[in-house]
């Protein structure tokens, strides 16, 4: 805590006091985090943040090979697992339950792009996608949440996109199912608050991840996955009154090239 934080403290009433202290001491206690789609970009940097931040992590991912990898670079256990498969979701459940106890966090990370103008759509490929997009983040928090109501307090991160916010040309797949996630967080925020758990939609703009199979992006001007992994955890180490219901996040001049 800084010296301008502690006066501040001491200048506030006992109880304020105790509040505003528990407030910093509370970011410190280890939680139990289950991140889908953490085996690369966004939730591999969410996975490293945690763990460095010292809670309990179990993350899904379908690459057996960056699954081993990440598992073993930090601690977290890794499952092979794809969200828009049910049975998958209840056994990943389940190995939260029977190694950490529960799930105080839920990152719904998982996620992919299928983008085609309208006129050459495939259907089949798009439905594919919102099976992983929305459907499996929907399936994977029906079976979470229960435990949470009992808890009285966790935190849901559903990572969204600003392809969700603003449509854009080829955007007819993908930015439907970011468009959804959104909706589908307005309606948990509604019926979860009342229970403590807070529901944060997060949308990023371009990250500079192997989302969509790019590769080799290094423009410092631009976002990188710790970049959002840093913004989700300012919101988690909120006190618990505060809630931000959503953050879109933008590289500030991603047109200059260095």
């Amino acid at each position: 805590m800084s010296a301008q934080n502690a006066r501040s403290v001491t200048q506030n009433s006992p109880e304020e006091q105790i509040d505003c202290l528990s407030s910093f001491t509370n970011t410190m206690q280890p939680q139990r985090y289950l991140i889908t789609g953490g085996s690369q970009g966004i939730g591999a940097a969410m996975v490293e943040r945690a763990r460095n931040a010292g809670h309990h992590v179990v993350f899904t991912g379908r690459n057996a090979d960056r699954i081993q990898r990440l598992a073993a670079a930090t601690g977290a256990h890794g499952i092979a697992a794809d969200v828009a498969n049910g049975d998958d979701n209840a056994r990943t459940v389940a190995t939260c339950v029977e190694r950490m106890g529960g799930i105080d966090v839920l990152v719904n990370n998982a996620g992919y792009a299928y983008r085609a103008e309208i006129g050459a759509l495939d259907l089949a490929a798009m439905r594919a996608m919102f099976d992983v997009n929305v459907f499996g983040l929907v399936d994977i928090t029906n079976r979470v949440v229960p435990m949470m109501k009992e808890q009285g307090s966790a935190d849901i991160i559903n990572i969204a996109s600003t392809s969700g916010m603003k449509g854009g040309a080829g955007g007819t797949s993908y930015g439907a199912s970011k468009w959804a996630v959104r909706g589908i967080s307005q309606s948990w925020q509604s019926e979860l608050r009342p229970h403590g758990i807070r529901v944060v939609c997060i949308c990023p703009s371009e990250v500079q991840t192997e989302f969509g199979g790019r590769t080799g992006r290094n423009n410092p001007n631009k976002l990188y996955a710790d970049d959002i992994a840093a913004t989700i955890f300012a919101a988690l180490e909120m006190p618990r009154r505060v809630l931000w219901p959503e953050l879109a996040v933008f590289a500030n001049n991603p047109w200059k090239e260095d």
